[in-house]
């Protein structure tokens, strides 16, 4: 069954520990962080303390995905904050495996992520280092992109790389009622969701919905 990973970003920033109870209660198995630099990507998030405020009041995982330029500065912060995964992109660094053993070391769990236009192959060196592949069907910076369609593609192509690993497949951009299940089909694990899961309120009609339910 896949899993459903709202984007916190695309909540209300006023309530955010509220926002996350009422996800939890909907049926939300994870809780996706997009944190962003102003340096990797043009757009500026939030650190650390947003996730310490908001552990109070959910016990659902915290995964957080580093769009930043420096992921070694950021990993020590986030970790003793409550992140549960740590996703950096490999194209903002030059030692992946330093960056893998730094977030193995602070006890999380260690994801590494592709921009829509770096081939899959990258990522084959640390296949049997990482826990999760994350992959961006959308530029990453902003919210509201459109899906980019050669995403399941990809999506299988990882699946080829990774065989038999117990590593997990997230996709991060434009996805919604009509580009989930094509994830899904593709053999996605786990869908980050914005708009799709709070345009209406009905958190948990959506959520369902977005898994096919």
């Amino acid at each position: 069954m896949v899993k459903i990973a709202p984007s916190i970003l695309a909540a209300d920033s006023a309530k955010f520990g509220s926002e996350a109870a009422l996800l939890e209660t909907a049926g939300a198995d994870l809780i996706h962080f997009d944190v962003m630099d102003g340096h990797f990507v043009p757009n500026l998030t939030f650190g650390p303390k947003i996730l310490k405020d908001m552990k109070k009041h959910t016990d659902l995982m915290f995964d957080v995905h580093l769009m930043v330029c420096d992921p070694l500065r950021f990993i020590p912060w986030f970790a003793d904050a409550g992140a549960d995964i740590i996703t950096f992109h490999i194209e903002a660094v030059e030692n992946c495996r330093e960056v893998i053993s730094l977030i193995h070391r602070y006890g999380c769990k260690a994801g590494i992520s592709l921009k829509p236009h770096t081939e899959v192959s990258a990522i084959a060196p640390f296949c049997d280092e990482v826990d999760l592949i994350l992959v961006m069907s959308v530029e990453p910076g902003f919210g509201g992109q459109k899906f980019i369609e050669s995403t399941p593609k990809k999506i299988k192509q990882i699946k080829d790389i990774i065989g038999n690993r117990p590593i997990l497949t997230e996709v991060d951009g434009g996805i919604n009622m009509q580009t989930a299940p094509i994830c899904i089909d593709a053999g996605a694990d786990i869908l980050v969701a914005g708009t799709a899961v709070f345009a209406n309120g009905d958190y948990r009609r959506n959520i369902l919905a977005l898994k096919g339910e």
